[in-house]
């Protein structure tokens, strides 16, 4: 079987990160610990078209901002259209500075596949406490204001349409990271999504926004279903509220 789209897509997409580590080694020195790929090129589900490159770094001492910027830009001088796909999640070696989320630390945990590794760095395993705590906070409030600003809307801009697919997509990654603690792919999500689904939420709709996502389509054709989106909100607040009270 030849390799689909997606697939060739991934594999120059890591191949792009090889050689990105390899600068970001220069730069950073004896000070890098490692730098690890994760999200969808580490567990799966790539997309040509709305995928990001996720890549960890994990330093002695952490970046300054004038070294985050630096890997920004190298990775911007490598390559024109899969640099500004880089989304960087670093830390020190304790785990205690930079942008590193619970959730991400599961994932790198989980699936971290490495770029470069002087020294294997393993953080304590979030609990599902702290993950629950973590996705029902600023995540949760970001995807409501997103999804009510698309529901508001008149027209959907070219620039918005990775956002918006997001947005549709989101209750499905949600819920499954919030009943397992765990980082879980698109695909995965949505095909527990239809095993268990949240009274109230529309999983008709998450479907046809993976079929977009795996057709690296325009979600043009699924703007007029932006009119579900306050019912998807009120959906998942719900199953937050009673998930948390029957575990408690």
């Amino acid at each position: 079987m030849s390799p689909s789209p997606d697939d060739l897509a991934a594999a120059t997409a890591r191949e792009f990160a090889h050689r990105l580590s390899d600068r970001w080694q220069a730069q950073l020195g004896h000070d890098l610990l490692g730098v690890y790929l994760l999200g969808s090129l580490a567990h799966g589900g790539f997309s040509r078209r709305y995928s990001d490159i996720d890549v960890a770094v994990i330093t002695e001492h952490g970046l300054t901002p004038g070294a985050h910027d630096g890997l920004k830009e190298d990775a911007a001088a490598l390559s024109a259209d899969l640099g500004p796909k880089v989304s960087i999640f670093w830390t020190d070696r304790q785990f205690a500075l930079g942008r590193f989320p619970p959730l991400d630390r599961a994932d790198y945990l989980d699936h971290a596949m490495p770029l470069c590794e002087r020294e294997r760095i393993a953080p304590p395993r979030p609990s599902l406490e702290e993950i629950r705590g973590y996705l029902a906070g600023t995540p949760f409030t970001n995807w409501i204001h997103s999804a009510e600003a698309f529901a508001g809307s008149d027209a959907l801009a070219v620039a918005d349409r990775k956002a918006y697919l997001r947005a549709l997509l989101y209750p499905a990654r949600f819920v499954a990271s919030f009943m397992t603690g765990k980082m879980i792919s698109n695909d995965d999500a949505v095909a527990r999504l239809i095993e268990f689904c949240p009274s109230g939420l529309d999983a008709d709709l998450i479907v046809h926004a993976l079929d977009c996502r795996r057709a690296a389509a325009d979600p043009d054709a699924l703007f007029p279903a932006r009119t579900q989106l306050p019912g998807q909100i009120a959906a998942l607040e719900r199953f937050v509220v009673e998930t948390v009270a029957d575990w408690r």
